[in-house]
């Protein structure tokens, strides 16, 4: 996004406004009215293009944060791995697993 309407505006708004003071101090009435009635639409034209270009920094802020944060949380390391299984625990369980689904198998044969 281009800052270039957000300065073209403000600068029609400062010579605007610097025209409506002189023609006040300088008694020229048409003049001075003129700038005068131009001045309101531009100050608020200018404070609207600045409301939107604050946002939009803001949103293009929030968003390159949300961008990182997955990053960092798969670069660092969990809080709490998970437990490893020594070889003969786990064969322990293995072979436990194993027993109990034959025992339960030949349980329904019987039946």
């Amino acid at each position: 996004m281009s800052h270039r309407p957000l300065v073209f505006v403000a600068g029609l708004t400062l010579g605007d406004y610097l025209l409506w003071n002189w023609s006040l101090s300088g008694d020229h009435d048409v003049l001075a009215m003129a700038a005068g009635l131009t001045l309101p639409p531009l100050a608020l034209a200018t404070l609207s293009l600045l409301v939107l270009s604050l946002l939009r920094m803001a949103a293009r802020r929030a968003r390159s944060i949300a961008l990182l944060r997955p990053r960092r949380r798969a670069a660092a390391p969990a809080a709490h791995p998970p437990p490893l299984l020594h070889a003969p625990r786990a064969a322990a369980r293995v072979a436990e697993e194993a027993s109990s689904r034959a025992s339960s198998g030949s349980r329904k044969l019987a039946a």
